[in-house]
């Protein structure tokens, strides 16, 4: 009996603290959706604001020195403020966000979503302090809020409460946050909605459930396997490459000049900032077939050089562009290819299979969720032990049921 109240008294305090943080961060939330919308809405009507890209760069490599944030270590320490009770705080949630307006500003090509991680993660990490919560509370905090500010920004409150209980160490669940994370993302969404946000809106044509048209998605799902490590890769030997110019203002600068210079090379400026309508024309008609690997340099070397924002939308650009560009060689139609590519991508660079099969039905509906399970099982399995976040552990291997307790940044 004593249990069961314990139980009981447990589920009322998150369902409680959940909603004040699906309240708190949604608002947040909201204002950081309008804030980096508004930032790309000028530059859109105002093209030469690119050219400022360089001095933006050192402009954030200032506000973090001064703020003593300079080694700042973006997404990975969401994850160590989970599983390690790294702290975070309100200077942190403040610089990104800051940050990622100005880098949407001028030009850089970054996203939301893992901006709105780390922002999520230092409110939780902070309201945990302050709350004098326990060591095992304050992570149930940090991944609450992540929950809620990824789900304000991105409109996916299920694959939002899910991916923060799945992301941090793969191959466990911490089933624990699963209250305050659900409840806290669907009022979070339920706030930004009221305000207006919108989130990414497509249609798919999902063919008939057929051995062929497996096969096809099957392929697919290799294929985006493999272009997850390429990615990953990608941003690693960028870090180690932008790492070796020491002085932050000099090494924002010349990313941001290295952009621009791509930009007018390209003749366009739809690789610039999230990218959000090319990840729409994507699901229309098939984008030019090197589209997906000029957003990818344009995003390494942003992120790289110490412009922030987050890595997620321009994954969904990279992915979307790549599978709707296959899809004429596969004979899917393009909406089919984008979706699919969208989500294997998005699971071979996060090692999060079960968020990146929620993300399709929250977004394309349920229909073709067979083909979506398939394409991310094989993603999954097949991008190995790369990612995105060198602080994330993969406690299980992938090709057998043992405990391995791998961190993707380890060599060996």
């Amino acid at each position: 009996m004593k249990d069961k109240f314990i139980t009981v008294g447990t589920f009322l305090k998150w369902l409680v603290i959940g909603t004040i943080a699906g309240i708190v961060v949604g608002l947040t939330g909201t204002l950081f959706y309008y804030c980096s919308s508004a930032a790309e809405f000028f530059r859109e009507q105002h093209s030469w604001i690119i050219f400022f890209l360089p001095l933006a760069g050192a402009a954030i490599a200032y506000f973090y020195n001064a703020l003593n944030y300079s080694h700042d270590k973006g997404t990975n320490l969401v994850l160590l403020a989970v599983r390690d009770n790294k702290e975070m705080g309100i200077k942190h949630a403040a610089c990104i966000f800051v940050a990622s307006v100005i880098t949407h500003l001028c030009g850089g090509s970054s996203g939301r979503e893992g901006a709105s991680l780390q922002i999520g993660a230092a409110v939780g990490s902070q309201a945990g302090r302050l709350m004098k919560l326990d060591e095992d509370d304050k992570r149930i905090m940090t991944m609450c809020c992540m929950s809620a500010m990824f789900s304000a920004v991105f409109g996916t409150p299920a694959t939002a409460a899910i991916f923060s209980m799945e992301v941090i160490s793969v191959g466990i669940f911490y089933y624990s946050a699963i209250v305050p994370c659900v409840v806290s993302a669907l009022i979070s969404r339920g706030i930004a909605l009221y305000f207006g946000a919108q989130r990414l809106t497509v249609s798919v044509a999902v063919p008939d459930t057929t051995p062929l048209n497996y096969m096809k998605t099957a392929v697919l799902g290799i294929l985006c396997a493999g272009l997850s490590i390429i990615f990953c890769l990608a941003m690693a030997y960028g870090l180690k490459y932008f790492r070796k110019i020491k002085n932050h203002y000099i090494r924002a600068a010349v990313g941001g000049t290295i952009v621009v210079v791509l930009t007018l090379i390209a003749g366009t400026y739809a690789y610039n900032g999230t990218g959000g309508a090319m990840i729409a024309a994507a699901f229309q008609q098939s984008p030019f077939a090197l589209a997906f690997l000029i957003k990818m340099l344009f995003t390494v070397v942003t992120l790289c050089s110490g412009f922030k924002g987050g890595e997620i939308f321009p994954v969904f650009f990279i992915g979307a562009s790549f599978g709707s560009a296959l899809s004429p060689l596969l004979g899917m139609d393009c909406s089919m290819g984008a979706a699919v590519g969208m989500a294997a991508l998005f699971c071979g660079v996060t090692n999060c299979p079960i968020a990146s099969v929620l993300l399709c039905v929250e977004l394309f509906g349920s229909e073709g969720i067979l083909f979506y399970v398939l394409a991310c099982a094989v993603s999954y399995m097949l991008s190995g032990y790369k990612g995105l976040y060198s602080e994330q552990k993969i406690l299980y291997s992938k090709t057998k049921t043992r405990y391995i307790n791998k961190r993707i940044g380890d060599r060996k």
